[in-house]
């Protein structure tokens, strides 16, 4: 499998610019290698700036070229060209789908051990309109064949599937209950079920429920940063800005984001302090990749009212 193991530990921790060198490296040597390819794929697809999509979309294409049995190869086009679907017109998204099915399927035909290329797989079958090859028949009947060969895939595939459906606590016990086997995939998979759930949880008020998924996560995914600022979140929505705070800036140390120091400024105007809320807000709206457009407009909002007063 090109998912070479000396780039998954910095991977891991969001060292991208030291894959990224290293891949380099690799590739000045060999430059067809797929390891290295697949490597500096993943690093766009984590780092998720569009400015860099279609260069991601030219080195899964030449991973493919030069690998055409290599199943990575075949999912990390699929995923390239997922994301450029996912930030483009509902008419030039349409002219992605078939080849997004295609390389997923072909990346599941090549290696069936490929937990990633099923995961992504399903994601397309949930998130494709019928019309376009998808829809949640499709996705049941993937899991159900998925069952047969692979039972342990099939099980966290089945979380991802009940937290489509809004089954969250079901989804959130099932993906506890995975057997991750060491596969790094499906621990991504793990993370993300549970980072999701707490954010649903929480939009639905249902706290507890939420410091669960959050504390699950930060337990079994120290290293990552989506926990500690899901927690710092939820801490901060009720009013504990003061026990936030930790939280939030042990996210940002892993991985800056927009949305961390836009709560960091929800928890110091909370606090009574405006100098270091007005910093923080200033901070999330010069930040790239930007807030979201609800956030952004709240944190442009505050920092109106603070500068004011």
């Amino acid at each position: 499998m090109a998912h070479a193991d000396e780039y998954s530990p910095l991977l891991k921790v969001r060292k991208f610019a030291d894959v990224e060198k290293m891949a380099n490296a690799k590739l000045a040597a060999e430059p067809g290698n797929a390891g290295a390819l697949v490597a500096k794929v993943r690093v766009i697809l984590a780092d998720g700036k569009e400015a860099r999509f279609d260069e991601g979309v030219a080195l899964a294409e030449q991973c493919v070229a030069a690998h055409p049995k290599e199943s990575t190869c075949h999912e990390m086009l699929g995923n390239m060209l997922g994301v450029k679907a996912q930030r483009a017109s509902l008419f030039t998204a349409m002219g992605y789908v078939g080849k997004i099915k295609d390389s997923f399927k072909k990346a599941v035909e090549l290696d069936p051990d490929n937990f990633g290329a099923r995961s992504s797989m399903l994601q397309f079958y949930l998130m494709a309109p019928s019309i376009a090859g998808g829809g949640k028949d499709k996705a049941r009947d993937f899991i159900a064949e998925t069952a047969k060969v692979r039972p342990a895939f099939a099980n966290l595939m089945q979380a991802a599937m009940d937290l489509s459906e809004s089954n969250f606590d079901r989804a959130v016990a099932t993906a506890l209950a995975a057997d991750l086997r060491g596969n790094e995939d499906m621990a991504t998979q793990q993370r993300n079920i549970l980072n999701n759930a707490g954010h649903l949880y929480m939009e639905d008020r249902k706290y507890a429920e939420a410091e669960r998924a959050f504390r699950e996560l930060m337990t079994r995914h120290a290293e990552s940063w989506q926990g500690y600022y899901g927690m710092g979140k939820l801490l901060q929505e009720q009013g504990k800005a003061k026990d936030a705070l930790p939280l939030l800036d042990k996210a940002l140390g892993i991985n800056p984001v927009a949305g961390a120091h836009y709560r960091i400024g929800k928890c110091w105007q909370q606090l009574g302090d405006k100098p270091k809320a007005i910093a923080a807000y200033e901070k999330a709206l010069a930040f790239r990749p930007e807030l979201p457009k609800q956030a952004k407009g709240d944190a442009e909002e505050q920092l109106k009212a603070l500068k004011k007063t």
